[in-house]
Protein backbone atom coordinates (compact mmCIF):
# COMPACT_ATOMS: atom_id res chain seq x y z
CA UNK A 1 0.00 0.00 0.00
CA UNK A 2 2.98 2.31 0.42
CA UNK A 3 5.86 2.49 -2.05
CA UNK A 4 8.71 4.94 -1.82
CA UNK A 5 11.89 5.91 -3.63
CA UNK A 6 14.78 7.41 -1.71
CA UNK A 7 15.96 10.73 -3.10
CA UNK A 8 19.17 12.57 -2.29
CA UNK A 9 20.48 16.01 -3.15
CA UNK A 10 22.29 14.46 -6.12
CA UNK A 11 19.72 11.83 -7.12
CA UNK A 12 16.18 13.12 -7.47
CA UNK A 13 13.20 10.83 -7.96
CA UNK A 14 11.06 13.45 -9.73
CA UNK A 15 11.64 12.33 -13.35
CA UNK A 16 11.23 8.66 -12.41
CA UNK A 17 7.94 9.21 -10.60
CA UNK A 18 6.66 11.54 -13.32
CA UNK A 19 7.34 8.95 -16.05
CA UNK A 20 5.78 6.10 -14.08
CA UNK A 21 2.66 8.13 -13.34
CA UNK A 22 2.39 9.21 -16.99
CA UNK A 23 2.36 5.56 -18.05
CA UNK A 24 -0.09 4.51 -15.35
CA UNK A 25 -2.52 7.25 -16.32
CA UNK A 26 -2.19 6.22 -19.99
CA UNK A 27 -3.22 2.71 -18.88
CA UNK A 28 -6.34 4.13 -17.22
CA UNK A 29 -5.25 4.10 -13.56
CA UNK A 30 -7.00 6.92 -11.70
CA UNK A 31 -4.21 8.87 -10.01
CA UNK A 32 -4.48 11.81 -7.64
CA UNK A 33 -1.54 13.83 -6.41
CA UNK A 34 1.29 16.01 -7.57
CA UNK A 35 4.49 15.58 -9.57
CA UNK A 36 7.32 18.00 -8.85
CA UNK A 37 9.06 19.34 -11.93
CA UNK A 38 11.92 21.75 -11.46
CA UNK A 39 12.99 24.09 -14.23
CA UNK A 40 16.66 24.46 -15.15
CA UNK A 41 17.54 28.11 -15.65
CA UNK A 42 20.69 28.44 -17.70
CA UNK A 43 21.75 31.73 -16.11
CA UNK A 44 22.88 30.23 -12.79
CA UNK A 45 19.85 31.45 -10.85
CA UNK A 46 18.08 29.02 -8.49
CA UNK A 47 15.64 26.61 -10.11
CA UNK A 48 11.90 26.94 -9.55
CA UNK A 49 9.97 24.09 -7.92
CA UNK A 50 6.59 23.48 -9.52
CA UNK A 51 3.97 20.93 -8.52
CA UNK A 52 1.93 19.62 -11.43
CA UNK A 53 -1.41 18.65 -9.99
CA UNK A 54 -2.95 15.34 -10.99
CA UNK A 55 -5.47 15.00 -12.56
CA UNK A 56 -6.19 18.70 -13.24
CA UNK A 57 -2.81 19.62 -14.74
CA UNK A 58 -2.72 22.85 -12.77
CA UNK A 59 0.79 24.03 -11.87
CA UNK A 60 1.55 25.50 -8.45
CA UNK A 61 4.95 27.09 -7.86
CA UNK A 62 6.10 26.04 -4.40
CA UNK A 63 9.40 27.91 -4.45
CA UNK A 64 9.79 31.57 -3.68
CA UNK A 65 12.43 34.07 -4.70
CA UNK A 66 14.29 35.16 -1.58
CA UNK A 67 16.87 37.26 -3.40
CA UNK A 68 20.31 36.64 -4.84
CA UNK A 69 22.15 36.59 -1.52
CA UNK A 70 19.73 34.33 0.33
CA UNK A 71 20.80 30.84 1.33
CA UNK A 72 17.66 29.84 3.26
CA UNK A 73 14.93 27.40 2.33
CA UNK A 74 13.01 28.66 -0.69
CA UNK A 75 9.90 26.53 -0.11
CA UNK A 76 6.70 28.56 -0.06
CA UNK A 77 4.69 26.77 2.66
CA UNK A 78 1.47 28.56 1.73
CA UNK A 79 1.70 27.33 -1.86
CA UNK A 80 2.51 23.82 -0.65
CA UNK A 81 -0.56 23.80 1.58
CA UNK A 82 -2.69 25.00 -1.36
CA UNK A 83 -1.42 22.05 -3.39
CA UNK A 84 -2.08 19.65 -0.52
CA UNK A 85 -5.66 20.91 -0.25
CA UNK A 86 -6.23 20.31 -3.96
CA UNK A 87 -4.80 16.81 -3.71
CA UNK A 88 -6.95 15.99 -0.70
CA UNK A 89 -10.04 17.18 -2.57
CA UNK A 90 -9.19 14.89 -5.51
CA UNK A 91 -8.81 11.64 -3.51
CA UNK A 92 -12.39 10.48 -4.04
CA UNK A 93 -12.30 7.72 -6.66
CA UNK A 94 -8.49 7.64 -6.87
CA UNK A 95 -6.79 4.28 -7.27
CA UNK A 96 -3.33 5.66 -6.40
CA UNK A 97 -1.94 8.73 -4.69
CA UNK A 98 1.33 10.30 -5.76
CA UNK A 99 2.26 12.35 -2.70
CA UNK A 100 5.34 13.95 -4.29
CA UNK A 101 7.78 13.57 -1.42
CA UNK A 102 8.21 13.19 2.30
CA UNK A 103 10.46 16.16 3.00
CA UNK A 104 11.09 18.53 5.88
CA UNK A 105 7.50 19.79 6.01
CA UNK A 106 6.16 16.23 6.22
CA UNK A 107 8.77 15.27 8.84
CA UNK A 108 7.35 18.09 10.96
CA UNK A 109 3.75 16.90 10.51
CA UNK A 110 2.75 19.30 7.72
CA UNK A 111 2.72 19.20 3.93
CA UNK A 112 1.47 15.97 2.38
CA UNK A 113 1.65 14.00 5.64
CA UNK A 114 -2.08 14.28 6.53
CA UNK A 115 -3.09 13.35 2.96
CA UNK A 116 -0.80 10.32 3.01
CA UNK A 117 -2.50 9.14 6.19
CA UNK A 118 -5.98 9.84 4.81
CA UNK A 119 -5.26 7.93 1.59
CA UNK A 120 -3.87 4.90 3.40
CA UNK A 121 -6.84 4.92 5.80
CA UNK A 122 -9.17 4.98 2.77
CA UNK A 123 -7.36 2.02 1.17
CA UNK A 124 -5.67 4.09 -1.53
CA UNK A 125 -2.06 3.05 -2.24
CA UNK A 126 0.53 5.80 -1.89
CA UNK A 127 3.67 6.37 -3.92
CA UNK A 128 6.22 9.03 -3.01
CA UNK A 129 9.86 10.01 -2.78
CA UNK A 130 11.56 10.25 0.59
CA UNK A 131 14.56 12.47 1.12
CA UNK A 132 17.41 10.53 2.68
CA UNK A 133 17.62 13.13 5.43
CA UNK A 134 13.95 12.62 6.39
CA UNK A 135 13.96 8.82 6.12
CA UNK A 136 14.04 8.33 9.93
CA UNK A 137 10.97 10.58 10.37
CA UNK A 138 9.22 8.77 7.50
CA UNK A 139 9.91 5.37 9.05
CA UNK A 140 8.63 6.60 12.42
CA UNK A 141 5.47 8.00 10.78
CA UNK A 142 4.80 4.81 8.81
CA UNK A 143 5.94 2.52 11.63
CA UNK A 144 8.31 0.81 9.19
CA UNK A 145 5.56 -0.06 6.72
CA UNK A 146 6.19 0.53 3.07
CA UNK A 147 8.28 -0.92 0.35
CA UNK A 148 11.46 0.78 -0.79
CA UNK A 149 11.50 0.84 -4.58
CA UNK A 150 14.44 1.37 -6.90
CA UNK A 151 14.63 4.75 -8.63
CA UNK A 152 13.50 3.09 -11.86
CA UNK A 153 10.22 3.65 -13.75
CA UNK A 154 9.83 -0.06 -14.63
CA UNK A 155 10.13 -1.14 -10.99
CA UNK A 156 7.69 1.54 -9.89
CA UNK A 157 5.23 0.52 -12.61
CA UNK A 158 5.45 -3.13 -11.54
CA UNK A 159 4.78 -2.18 -7.90
CA UNK A 160 1.90 0.16 -8.79
CA UNK A 161 0.22 -2.26 -11.20
CA UNK A 162 0.46 -5.11 -8.69
CA UNK A 163 -0.77 -2.98 -5.78
CA UNK A 164 -3.70 -1.44 -7.66
CA UNK A 165 -4.73 -4.87 -9.06
CA UNK A 166 -4.67 -6.43 -5.57
CA UNK A 167 -7.10 -3.78 -4.33
CA UNK A 168 -9.48 -3.92 -7.31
Amino acid sequence: MLGYVIATKTSTANPTLTEAIRQLRAEGVVVAGACQINDDPQDGSPYHMDLHMIPSGRVIRISQNLGALSSGCRLDPTALEEAVGLVEASLDGAELLLANKFGKQEAEGRGFRPVIGAALAAGIPVLLAVRDETLPAFQAFTEGLGEELPNDPAAILDWARRTVAELA
